[in-house]
């Protein structure tokens, strides 16, 4: 008897530790891990300022139909500064519009500067040229995939996945977004019309949208390669 009760206070010693372990790492991962990997994830996408450019890098006639064709530079941002690999589109013409996903967050987020919740987040989904039916669309970001450019360093975490996975979804689902804290949460799609010899910036603010600036190319750059 004296056996069987040293066995069942012994199991009940494992089987509380094991749950202690268990819910310890639960919420390790959800409270401390999780926060940190969002800490760094946001930190690659928040900006206030310049997120991207885009030239015109060719216009060709083509001679089937007769439309004019135009191939742009686009070269997206981190929010260091540092440029990620550029991408280069064809279009059938040069009015040209950039599908993106924006967060906004509550505005007591953004009144006290929270550092996870203090600005506006984004990402470019598609650059599009449309045209009805013929719509001419390019894949910017995979949806529910990380982002190229804005992994973390390492192998992905769990975390750092699923947190992407939810970022599309509270994109895309509005009701969900409101749950977490944010106020706004839809598809923008900036464009204008894209022509030679102009540099066009898309810039987003704090607790606003994506917004296009275009200046001339400074005339010592022309015919220049680098």
């Amino acid at each position: 008897m004296k056996k069987i009760s040293k066995f069942i206070f012994f199991f009940l010693v494992v089987g509380s530790l094991g749950a202690t372990i268990y819910f310890g790492y639960n919420f390790y991962k959800k409270y401390v891990l999780e926060k940190e990997v969002l800490k760094q994830m946001i930190e690659r996408l928040e900006s206030d300022s310049r997120i991207a450019q885009v030239i015109v890098t060719e216009t060709r006639l083509r001679s089937e139909d007769q439309k004019q064709t135009t191939s742009i530079k686009f070269l997206e941002f981190d929010s260091k500064g540092e440029p990620l690999p550029p991408k280069y589109f064809t279009f059938s013409g040069n009015i040209i519009q950039f599908q993106s996903l924006v967060v906004r967050f509550d505005d007591k987020f953004i009144k006290h500067a929270d550092k996870l919740k203090g600005k506006s987040i984004y990402l470019f989904w598609k650059a599009f040229f449309l045209d009805g039916k013929n719509t001419e669309e390019h894949i910017i970001s995979e949806i529910a995939q990380i982002p190229q450019g804005y992994k973390l360093e390492g192998k992905t975490s769990d975390i750092e996945a699923e947190i992407w996975r939810e970022f599309w979804d509270y994109a895309l689902n509005s009701k969900k977004a409101i749950s977490k804290g944010i106020k706004n949460a839809q598809i923008e799609a900036p464009g204008t019309k894209f022509v030679k010899g102009i540099i066009y910036t898309l810039k987003i603010e704090h607790d606003g949208g994506i917004r296009i600036d275009a200046q001339e190319i400074p005339k010592v750059l022309i015919g220049e390669s680098f």
